[in-house]
């Protein structure tokens, strides 16, 4: 595992724009991965039929430049960060971008309610239940 100081994380939840049918979050998925490989991204993806929670890390430029673009994304409502800052290692190295979907329902709009260290251990613990 890479250790760098120079790695960076951004922890968001998003809500799907509501003129956007569930079928455009695999294409999401898709460019999502592209790009990230382009820019040394990795992190993961949860998506709960409306809200998203992802979680990105890489280069601090590369991550906020990715940030400002998923806010600009019509596909995307109401885009909250509510962790950032520099990470010691990547937790994601071997996925672009890991994805899944969440069967708590609630799991996420709970998740807009935090920022800092409690969305990361809400997000961290949110990792743990499901199959990657």
């Amino acid at each position: 595992m890479k250790i760098s100081s120079a790695l960076y994380e951004v922890l968001y939840v998003s809500t799907l724009a509501p003129d956007q049918p569930t079928a455009v979050v695999a294409e999401i998925a898709a460019k999502a991965r592209q790009v990230n490989a382009e820019l040394d991204v990795t992190g993961l993806l949860i998506f709960d039929g409306q809200r998203f929670c992802q979680q990105l890390e890489g280069p601090q430029k590369s991550v906020l430049k990715l940030i400002e673009r998923i806010r600009n994304d019509p596909r995307h409502v109401n885009v909250e960060v509510v962790h950032n800052g520099p990470l010691a290692g990547r937790r994601f190295q071997q996925f672009s971008l890991a994805f899944s979907t969440v069967e708590d329902a609630d799991a996420l709009s709970r998740m807009e309610r935090l920022d800092g260290e409690a969305a990361l251990a809400a997000f961290e613990a949110m990792r743990g239940e499901l199959v990657i």
